[in-house]
């Protein structure tokens, strides 16, 4: 009786013990399928699931006439997916065969344990498609896009490329990229716990999102004249390099921007032959120099161009009116210092307005040494030459000048001149654009707008404009002035016949001083009384005739020839 009671008790200990151990279990089970079901749905979905990326196509870039200068060509890219392979080695000899690849790289992808491995990336189209036709287990055919530059060469600088993702590395391509790069979408599938898919399972997809669109204004044609001058005068002078900018001075957008030797944008990494056999690291170091843009990215000693910033600043002032006399024996003395003009005979006697035609440095010096420092300075800072002009195009370099404490009577001197100091090609041509267009300092730029492929969304670019750097009437003298340069003084070989030009012309040495090496420029303006486009072009280190109002100014007129009657600028009723 007594035993019969003791495992009666122990049945009812062990019973309650396990409907305990039942009850917890069965909540524990509600509480996973209940509040935890969402967590591990996802859990299972993201183990059953895999994932593709469908890539999103880049939006173009459009030059002012609505031409298309970036596009997307259509490209593959094969990968595998280990679990789904059944057989390897078919695999391993098709795609190393259809790729051009090793095997044994090829191989080490195959058998690599992973959720997806990529074999080759911005695959030929027909090679996709030939290799989809193969119908292979686990191999995986992905449409992609790259970038496309059909005018190859052509503002190479400008525009820059994208890298291996299709994202940009230099120039317009990174500086708008916010705009330009789409959205990828993606391909879900499911597998079995093998990792093989379920094909009546069928799949997912996330719609891609292209890019928008970026709308410059480049004018390609006027780009190609500039081109082709570029590569005629560093071809007949033998020179390192040449530059020319072409610009509306009224707002700042720029027409064309050469700087050759340019590069092929859809093969940007070759870096030709006569390298040779390199380092990775010197290799770099070439590709940077060949990409660099020194229309923006270098500072030069500008030279009489600068006498224009000189000019406006005595006549805003007041230190010099266009009646004034000057007398130039060859050269001036500052303090202990003998500056020569190029005239080593001197001009003599003359007016402001013949010694800007004669491009006289005496007249120049003393016009700054009667500004001072403290108001050259100041000027220097009204104009914007402190501060880099913000172009829409990455690494803009800044001025070069001396410390205000630093700046005496003969650094003063050279600086009135254009000597002494640097400034990037961007900043002249957009600081002499704002004392021509009536006194307001713009911002040179590309960008105009930005709109989906739908054209519903737009966004349009705006950019800093400051008014009255200088006056109306200094804007007007200073017009009047330049105009008169290319009439009858040193810039006549920048005269253009049915048209009004102004302009100014510059010769520089380059650092050191006695090394022969020159820089010869022409800065250009029409129609001189209303400027609407504006040029500087700049020659490097040209063989033989290095002075700029020999060599340069007339790229500057044949540029003009070129686009004037394009752009409906020529007036052909004045001789």
């Amino acid at each position: 009786m007594k035993n019969k009671t003791f495992n009666r008790q122990k049945i009812v200990i062990v019973f309650f013990a396990c409907l305990f151990i039942f009850l917890l279990l069965l909540g524990r089970l509600t509480w996973l399928m209940v509040a935890d079901s969402v967590y591990y749905t996802e859990k299972a979905r993201e183990l059953h699931e895999r994932e593709r990326s469908i890539k999103a196509a880049r939006g173009r870039i459009l030059d002012a006439g609505g031409k298309v200068i970036a596009d997307n060509k259509t490209v593959c890219t094969i990968s595998v997916i280990h679990s789904q392979i059944t057989d390897p080695e078919k695999v391993i000899e098709v795609l190393s065969r259809e790729l051009e690849l090793p095997a044994d790289s090829v191989r080490r992808r195959v058998e690599k344990y992973s959720s997806i491995e990529r074999i080759k990336s911005n695959v030929d189209k027909e090679m996709g498609d030939r290799i989809r036709e193969y119908d292979l287990n686990g191999v995986k055919v992905d449409e992609d896009y790259k970038r496309y530059y059909p005018y190859e060469k052509l503002a190479s600088k400008v525009l820059g490329f994208t890298g291996g993702d299709n994202q940009g590395i230099i120039g317009l391509e990174v500086k708008y990229e916010d705009y330009l790069k789409g959205t990828d979408g993606t391909i879900l599938t499911v597998t079995d716990a093998g990792g093989v898919e379920i094909e009546e399972a069928g799949e997912n997809r996330v719609e891609p999102v292209d890019g928008n669109d970026l709308y410059i204004s480049l004018d390609m044609n006027i780009q190609s004249y500039a081109d082709q001058l570029a590569r005629q005068v560093m071809e007949t002078k033998e020179a390192d390099r040449v530059s020319i900018l072409v610009m509306n001075p009224k707002n700042g957008e720029i027409l064309a921007m050469a700087d050759v030797p340019e590069f092929d944008l859809n093969h940007p990494y070759e870096i030709g032959e006569e390298y040779g056999s390199v380092s990775e690291e010197k290799r770099q170091e070439i590709l940077n120099g060949i990409w660099r843009n020194g229309c923006i990215n270098d500072t030069y000693e500008p030279g009489s161009t600068f006498k224009v910033i000189t000019a406006a600043a005595g006549l805003e002032e007041g230190a010099v009116t266009v009646e004034d006399t000057f007398f130039c024996p060859g050269y001036i003395m500052v303090e202990d210092r003998r500056i020569r003009c190029h005239k080593t005979t001197g001009h003599g006697s003359e007016t402001f307005v013949d010694g800007t035609k004669n491009s006289c440095n005496p007249v120049f010096i003393t016009v700054g040494l009667r500004i001072g420092v403290d108001r050259y300075y100041h000027y220097f800072k009204q104009f914007g030459l402190l501060q880099k002009t913000g172009i829409d195009l990455p690494g803009e370099a800044g001025t070069i000048m001396h410390k205000k404490e630093d700046m005496k009577a003969v650094e003063l001197a050279t600086v009135s001149f254009g000597q002494s100091f640097q400034i990037t090609p961007i900043q002249l041509a957009a600081t002499v654009s704002s004392i021509v267009n009536g006194g307001n300092r713009i911002t040179p730029h590309f960008g105009v707008r930005s709109m989906n492929k739908d054209k519903t969304q737009i966004k349009n670019f705006s950019y800093p404009v400051t008014e009255h750097i200088v006056s109306e009437e200094t804007s007007a003298t200073m017009r009047m002035i330049l105009e008169q340069v290319v009439e009858s003084g040193s810039g006549k070989n920048g005269y253009v016949e049915g048209a009004r030009v102004g302009g100014k012309t510059a010769t520089s040495q380059t650092l050191p001083r006695g090394s022969g090496r020159y820089i010869a420029s022409f800065l250009g303006f029409a129609p001189a009384d209303d400027p609407e486009v504006l040029a500087l072009a700049i020659i490097h280190n040209p063989q033989g005739v290095y002075y700029g109002g020999q060599i340069a100014a007339p790229v500057v007129r044949q540029l003009f020839e070129n686009i004037l009657p394009y752009l409906g600028k020529m007036d052909y009723n004045n001789p």
